[in-house]
């Protein structure tokens, strides 16, 4: 009777794995990998965001909207779809300095805000295709736009540079901005409004935020945005690395997304 039970419960999940594989396309494998079979057995994708960052993640009361969060979702439903059961979404606040340690300590699965692809990060994780190119610019007050119009203006004892930690806007400034009046402040999504009161100068940071907080705020200016501070780089959601089914099936549904045009249309809501 045990050998009949245990056979049973083998077949079953056999079969389970089969429905997987031929629903999301993916060849057959007889091991899931532990972290896709967490997420399909708990129903959970536990997605990490500083929530800070916008247009892609900002966290507003109890809930995060922008564009990463969208695309997040969608590719949870996509997979939910395909197994015919739902899949949610479960944010875990995480912040840039301590991004790659919660990362490390396996606090989610999936990364999310905003996040630049570099080798830094990608020796320790993978990330999904890039997407969101964009350069380091100036953020300024309007006023300023005629004294802070070269890198070399920047850098100078009487030009307040606030800048948030842990990320590629706090290396730009710690690497470029040596002789500047550098203070920092904890809370991204605050800066602009403190530059626009004339708290501060200089807020270095992609040319997608930049663009946004300017829209919102006339008295914001975007400088270099023609000729970035740095190489363009790209965004990317950054993954676990210790299975590569559960990385097979993130690709796979973002390249759906993609194929369908939801990517496209998204982008064009927060991105363009």
């Amino acid at each position: 009777m045990l050998l009949k039970s245990l056979t049973n419960r083998i077949i079953l999940a056999a079969a389970a794995a089969v429905v997987v594989s031929a629903v999301l396309g993916f060849p057959f494998a007889s091991d899931a990998g532990a972290r896709l079979d967490r997420v399909l057995k708990d129903k959970v994708l536990r997605v990490g965001t500083p929530g800070d960052y916008r247009p892609f993640a900002m966290r507003e009361g109890d809930k995060y909207v922008g564009h990463d969060v969208d695309v997040i979702e969608a590719i949870a439903a996509l997979i939910g779809a395909g197994v015919n059961q739902p899949i949610k979404v479960q944010y875990v606040q995480t912040s840039w300095p301590t991004l790659m340690d919660d990362y490390l300590a396996d606090k989610f699965d999936v990364a999310v805000g905003g996040i630049s692809r570099n080798v830094a990060r990608m020796v320790k994780a993978d990330f999904l295709p890039p997407y969101a190119p964009s350069g380091k610019v100036a953020l300024i007050r309007v006023d300023m736009k005629d004294k802070l119009n070269t890198p070399e203006s920047l850098n100078q004892p009487n030009v307040r540079v606030i800048k948030n930690p842990g990320g590629t806007n706090e290396k730009y400034v710690d690497a470029n901005l040596t002789k500047a009046k550098v203070t920092t402040h904890d809370k991204n999504a605050e800066i602009p409004a403190m530059i626009a009161e004339g708290k501060g100068d200089v807020m270095i940071t992609d040319t997608l935020e930049a663009i946004l907080y300017s829209k919102q705020d006339n008295r914001l200016y975007v400088a270099f945005i023609e000729n970035p501070l740095t190489p363009i780089d790209y965004k990317g959601f950054m993954l676990k690395i210790d299975d590569s089914d559960f990385l097979r099936v993130m690709n796979f549904a973002w390249d759906q997304l993609r194929l369908r045009g939801e990517l496209d249309r998204l982008a064009d809501v927060w991105l363009r």
